[in-house]
């Protein structure tokens, strides 16, 4: 059984409770797990609580920290293949992409915020007799709630600076994917991250867990990814306390292609926007903005190269597309493929649940196309969070601008052209809070990382995460003459 991991140890629930984590690809049992409840988050808390009152790790310096960090993130290095294999099997993430993406990212994570926490300046202004300068230290006990489709990779997004800057954590992993989560505690733990540190409570919203972990006085700090009527709920738990929240939340991405694009890198690239991850990507570029000129091109080059992407088992190397998370998720997806036709949507391909051979075991939706729609239709408008693509013909500049920005989700934006002054004008009145100029999802983690509208509140990255995950002191000294 996978246990939480409270005060440095695997843990059982509180009231003996567990659920169950399949395998989406056919459905096989993974694991039982230990289902949490409020007095396993109340545990959880003490333990982090007590860590950083009482415990090394907000006084070590950040150089002491980091050299820990590095031996962490080096136990991820060691055991890759393993963690890659528990991620594919407990969300559908293709091996490729766990094994060459995800989990290297993880460890980079590690090494990145190790750094920036020990390297990072302070401010210093003197002034004549007064010399006054900046602190930063740990605000304290950090809630952290991460999604299931890229489960250590979001975890670690959030754990990592978190540590870096001294503070402690309890983990809330999704549900659909604890087995990373249980591990990674494990192996953080062998590489000398100190006790109580890290906690891994494994359950579901609500009451169970998820509610005590943001409303309870104990948290100074609240990280989320998911979902925006998610963030919404856990930003008015965490109001009576004050607590500050940062959230990632949902998106429903513009991607732009003007005509004088390269069409040999807005194709592939576009691809990739929407049918990566299986399609279950908040970033994905879901509204596909094609200048009329090249529309029908493009459309046609797009759909045929959306066809020939190989979906399948996603412990194979050679497959593009896994299956969805759950049932339940892919009920939704289709759900909006046929609310699309009566919006008046075509799909040019793509369309219907695959259940050939081994598929029909799974929760396999194949890469999907749909034109015909204007901007106000709910599939064009919803996140779908799904590989299904609605393509939106435009005209001028302006009218692709204006589009983009109908939208209450502001988290991401592509952009294809030749035209630098384009780009330039665009991505300064794009309302994302990111924008690739063509390519995706090329990340410098000293950026700022979140969105606009209903897309989140807050940045992460670089400063911007120290700023969150610390308390800054101002402090000024008057110096005798």
């Amino acid at each position: 059984m996978i246990e939480h991991f409270i005060a440095g140890s695997a843990t059982p629930p509180a009231d003996g409770r567990t659920f169950e984590s399949r395998d989406p690809h056919d459905g096989t049992l993974l694991a039982t797990v230990a289902r949490g409840s409020a007095e396993d988050a109340d545990r959880a808390l003490a333990a982090a609580r007590a860590a950083f009152d009482d415990g090394p790790w907000p006084g070590m310096t950040p150089q002491q920290r980091r050299a820990i960090l590095y031996a962490v993130g080096d136990a991820v290095d060691a055991h890759r293949e393993e963690l890659a294999e528990l991620e594919t099997r407990d969300g559908g993430k293709t091996i490729t992409q766990s094994l060459h993406a995800e989990i290297p990212r993880v460890a980079h994570n590690l090494r990145f915020f190790a750094d920036y926490a020990a390297m990072a300046p302070n401010e210093a202004y003197p002034d004549g007799p007064l010399l006054s300068y900046t602190l930063y230290p740990p605000a304290g006990v950090v809630s952290a709630i991460s999604p299931w489709n890229a489960p250590l990779m979001l975890a670690t997004w959030k754990i990592a600076p978190a540590l870096a800057f001294g503070n402690v954590c309890v983990l809330k992993p999704a549900p659909q994917t604890p087995l990373t989560a249980a591990r990674f505690a494990e192996l953080a733990a062998g590489a000398g991250l100190p006790e109580g540190v890290l906690n891994v409570v494994h359950g579901f919203g609500g009451e169970e867990v998820a509610g005590p972990l943001t409303t309870d006085p104990r948290v100074d700090r609240i990280t989320f990814t998911g979902s925006s009527a998610t963030g919404a709920t856990i930003l008015a738990a965490a109001a009576p306390n004050l607590t500050p929240v940062s959230a990632e939340l949902g998106g429903k991405s513009a991607n732009i292609v003007f005509d004088d694009a390269d069409l040999d890198v807005a194709v592939p690239m576009s691809l990739r926007a929407i049918f990566g991850g299986n399609g279950q990507v908040c970033l994905s570029g879901s509204r596909l903005l094609v200048q009329r000129g090249i529309h029908d091109e493009f459309v046609a080059r797009f759909a045929e190269e959306a066809a020939k992407l190989t979906v399948g088992d996603p412990k194979s190397h050679d497959t593009f597309l896994g299956p969805l998370i759950e049932q339940r998720h892919l009920d939704k997806v289709h759900g909006y493929v046929e609310l699309a036709q009566t919006e008046g949507g075509k799909v040019v391909t793509g369309g219907a649940r695959l259940t050939q051979g081994e598929l029909s075991r799974g929760f396999y939706y194949p890469p999907t196309v749909i034109t015909g729609l204007t901007n106000q239709a709910r599939t064009a408008r919803e996140e779908i969070f799904g590989p299904v693509e609605t393509v939106l013909p435009f005209d001028t500049e302006s009218e692709a601008l204006a589009i983009t920005n109908d939208s209450p989700y502001g988290l991401a934006g592509i952009l294809f052209t030749r035209d630098l002054d384009r780009a330039h004008r665009l991505a300064a009145r794009w309302k994302a809070g990111t924008v690739w100029v063509n390519c995706f999802f090329e990340r410098d983690l000293r950026l700022p990382f979140g969105g606009e509208g209903i897309s989140g509140v807050g940045r992460e990255g670089g400063r911007y995460s120290r700023e969150f995950f610390t308390e800054p002191r101002a402090v000024t000294l008057k110096i005798r003459g």
